[in-house]
């Protein structure tokens, strides 16, 4: 995607099952601090879309079928 689309997407860090507890912490506490970042990013894009939702009622555009009908529907 990075290639294609100049995009990279950044998820929430799983934890790792059987890392022993030294490393562990160490790695939990690194894996927190970049958790919490993403999640105020992805905070911020995903009440942008809810607010898009809400104001363009965008949801009832379910049965557009290309980018015109969907530019007339929101523009509409």
């Amino acid at each position: 995607m990075k290639d294609e689309f100049n995009s990279e997407m950044l998820t929430p860090v799983k934890a790792i099952k059987g890392m022993p507890d030294a490393l562990g912490k160490f790695y939990r506490a690194a894996n927190d601090l970049y958790s919490r970042a993403v999640s105020k990013i992805r905070q911020l894009i995903e009440a942008l879309f809810s607010w898009i939702i809400e104001k363009e009622a965008i949801q009832k555009a379910r049965k557009v079928r290309s980018v015109k009908g969907l530019n007339l529907h929101v523009y509409g």
